[in-house]
């Protein structure tokens, strides 16, 4: 891929939480955020009592509906998502803990743009199916 490409990236709930947005423009042009993470995004609302707490997570929700893509998860990402899984698997971890996780590199994988995550740990044995970039790396 040349410069002159866009280079494609699917964001991690990690950096969503916590975008490091000088780091993210190093390794990627164009960046979305998968239809899952979403979800936690809006589950981190509601998790917590505090009212404030829950004012500034639906802003923060807000915020990543206003700048990002949302990439959803399809009847075709549930494909990625059963073969990742697998191969989770096949390297002796258990896929269970990890749904959230996996459906979020299988979106990436689905799409054919590389993953964003501060948390690469969470995503070994997929290095066959999808690029993992770990910002926390540099």
């Amino acid at each position: 891929m040349t410069r002159s490409e866009p280079r494609r990236a699917l964001l991690d709930t990690s950096v969503v939480i916590d975008f490091p947005a000088a780091r993210v423009l190093e390794v990627a042009d164009e960046v979305a955020v998968s239809a899952v993470t979403m979800g936690e995004l809006h589950y981190g609302v509601t998790a917590t009592a505090d009212p404030l707490v829950q004012m500034r997570r639906r802003r923060r929700v807000q915020a990543v509906l206003d700048r990002f893509e949302v990439l959803p998860f399809d009847v075709v990402t549930a494909e990625y998502y059963g073969a990742l899984a697998t191969l989770v698997r096949q390297i002796g971890r258990n896929p269970r803990p990890r749904r959230m996780d996996l459906q979020i590199a299988a979106t990436a994988a689905r799409h054919d743009v590389a993953l964003l995550t501060r948390n690469a740990a969470d995503f070994a044995g997929l290095e066959s199916a999808l690029t993992v970039i770990d910002l926390m790396d540099g």
